[in-house]
């Protein structure tokens, strides 16, 4: 078996998470976060719309992390993201940190918004 190191080109993978917890490049997050190649923060959940749709023309897929389980996100939320041009996978936090990190490796234009487990 042949391994290879994986390059993230500049961005930060997701490094773990807990409950209440995200560990980001090192870094320990409390609550939800908002992370891809502009950076990572807090994010303010479902009613955090805007830093959301300033991701448009950033990225082309947004990861919403719904927690320990899969949750459909609100009908408003979705439709404003979707207007703004950006594609919306919804899955459950670990699902969502493990997918963001392998296409973040593939150097794709990625983002991750997730609430704890």
């Amino acid at each position: 078996m042949q391994l290879n190191e994986i390059s993230f080109a500049g961005s930060v993978p997701v490094d773990g998470y807990g409950p209440g917890f995200f560990r980001i490049g090192g870094e320990v997050i409390e609550g939800a976060v908002l992370t891809g190649a502009t950076g990572t923060t807090t994010w303010g959940g479902y009613e955090d719309a805007q830093a959301l749709l300033a991701l448009a023309g950033e990225v082309d897929v947004l990861f919403v992390g719904t927690g320990a389980e899969i949750a459909h996100i609100p009908g408003v939320l979705r439709q404003s993201l979707e207007a703004a041009g950006l594609g919306v996978e919804v899955m459950n936090s670990p699902a969502a940190c493990r997918t963001y990190n392998v296409l973040l490796s593939e150097g794709r234009r990625i983002a991750l918004a997730a609430l704890p487990v």
